[in-house]
């Protein structure tokens, strides 16, 4: 028998000889990220259009805010007139009622329509048996699916001085009767009612956060005798901080845009006073008196102003936490 030759041994790299890079594929930057990810790009095509179309494209139009529109030039022939429509905002009697009224409407409903959805979600968690969860779920769910135009008619019916069901309600508790759509009941109707409309919807995200909590980390809490509320603060709640941050952040840049159509519906001489805002107003300057301009550097401003507190918060948030949009 011939004896079987040594296998050639396999060369080893020296220690500390550089390992040759490896080839790139072909194609370099963008083009090979879409070509890799084409069908990604594919489905998000759709959402980049629209918002391309409807939130860029529309940019076009602020130059309105520093020219003097005129019908035949368009929307750049006009002459260019500077700060001049902002000054004449700042310089208006009415730009501070309209900051009042923005701000208090819109921090009302940012405070009380940030809390409710967390405090449901936590009961909701909470309940004991699908069926009844799913039934408290599902009423809380539905008002959000009814129409503005719905929630306003239902506030006058029931909350109308003469006859209305709320109202008489009162009157029989022995309150003191009265218009509450007027100027000294507008501010809680209008907050009450945003959240009863979108306090079960606003919760579904708190809901998803907290499912992804670990199972274990409840046990183990119940077999150290820890109760409802003790179960809620150190576990649910810490849960959901980086959630509530980033919505908080995102509600922020959205401050001062009050819901225009419900307000708008719901404005009447006597509440007048306390309803005007800046996106009512601006509704009237620019679209029924026909002051395009003017009425374009009043919503560049409040736009402006939104910017501003989105990118405060959120550089708050990144100092105090670690959670923050970028």
């Amino acid at each position: 028998m011939t004896a079987l030759s040594p296998a050639p041994a396999r060369s080893r790299p020296r220690t500390g000889a550089p390992v040759p890079a490896a080839r790139p594929p072909r194609g370099h930057g963008l083009r090979r990220h879409v070509r890799r990810y084409w069908q990604l790009w594919a489905m998000a095509a759709p959402a980049i259009a629209f918002v391309a179309l409807f939130a860029y494209v529309p940019m076009y139009g602020l130059q309105l805010a520093f020219r003097e529109f005129d019908f035949a030039a368009g929307l750049s022939g006009g002459d260019w007139v500077g700060l001049t429509y902002f000054r004449q905002f700042f310089d208006s009697p009415q730009f501070w009622t309209l900051i009042r009224n923005t701000v208090v409407i819109s921090v009302s409903t940012l405070v009380a329509g940030f809390l409710a959805p967390i405090a449901l979600a936590l009961v909701v968690n909470q309940v004991v048996g699908r069926r009844r969860k799913k039934f408290l779920q599902t009423a809380t769910y539905l008002p959000h699916f009814i129409s503005i135009v719905v929630i306003v008619g239902m506030l006058q019916v029931f909350l109308s001085p003469s006859s209305g069901l709320i109202t008489r309600v009162a009157e029989m508790l022995g309150a003191s009767g009265g218009n509450m759509l007027g100027a000294s009941g507008f501010v809680p109707v209008y907050v009450l009612s945003e959240v009863w409309q979108h306090c079960g919807w606003n919760s579904i995200i708190y809901l998803a956060a907290l499912a992804s909590v670990d199972p274990q980390l409840y046990e183990a809490a119940r077999i150290d005798g820890a109760g409802r509320f003790t179960i809620i603060r150190h576990i649910d709640l810490p849960a959901l901080v980086p959630t509530m941050i980033v919505l908080l952040i995102l509600n922020m840049g959205n401050v001062l845009n009050t819901g225009f159509e419900k307000i708008f519906l719901m404005q009447n001489p006597l509440n007048l006073g306390v309803s005007e805002v800046i996106a009512t107003y601006v509704y009237k300057i620019g679209i029924l008196s026909n002051q395009f301009s003017y009425g374009t550097a009043i919503g560049l401003f409040n736009t402006l102003i939104n910017f501003t507190f989105l990118v405060v918060t959120n550089q708050i948030a990144k100092r105090v936490s670690s959670t923050s949009l970028w």
